[in-house]
């Protein structure tokens, strides 16, 4: 560094050939106009995380939706594809469902990849996406119904309790109830 400061008070400085410069310039200009492709939300998801979904959900209270997505075999999926918003129903959500319910849905994979799928979306969506939304489609192919209430956030009557949690390949939404698709 020294030296630089020496070089440029004695106005020995090296300038760069222009075509050089211009060369810089317009790799510059490339580089950023492809950045500028990418949305935002993606850049920021992949700045913050290098976890996937599944690696998020693992240590989180999710024990019985990362149990149930393993049985139903959506596990690579959602580790694998994406972006995804998936809203996830804590222990304490399934612990709510009546007696019987989580066993019934492990040994009826149809019926539990049609409720995991009403869980996720293929579009990301942050918390200041989902609040101007009526509905978002899930990938089970039904309308997921959004209101905003005194609470917050509700997807589905369940409550988004903390939302952003994100992913490399998506975002989660934590919700307190488990999502039941229309019949």
């Amino acid at each position: 560094m020294l030296i630089s400061i020496m070089l440029f008070a004695s106005g020995c400085s090296q300038k760069a050939p222009e075509n050089e410069t211009k060369k810089v310039e317009n790799e510059s200009k490339n580089i950023t106009k492809e950045a500028d492709e990418v949305p935002q939300e993606l850049v920021n998801v992949v700045e913050k995380s290098d976890r996937n979904i599944m690696e998020t959900l693992a240590d989180k209270n999710f024990t019985i939706l990362v149990d149930l997505i393993n049985a139903a075999g959506l596990e690579k999926t959602l580790a694998e594809g994406g972006p995804y918003t998936v809203f996830a129903p804590t222990n304490k959500a399934f612990a709510e469902l009546p007696e019987g319910t989580v066993p019934a849905l492990r040994n009826n994979t149809q019926e539990l990849k049609k409720v995991l799928t009403y869980h996720v979306s293929d579009k990301l969506l942050m918390e200041k996406d989902i609040v101007n939304l009526t509905s978002i489609q899930t990938l089970e192919g039904e309308n997921l119904p959004v209101n905003e209430t005194v609470e917050g956030i509700q997807v589905g009557g369940a409550n988004i309790t903390k939302a952003d949690i994100l992913t490399d390949n998506g975002v989660i939404h934590q919700i307190d109830k488990v999502l039941i698709p229309p019949k």
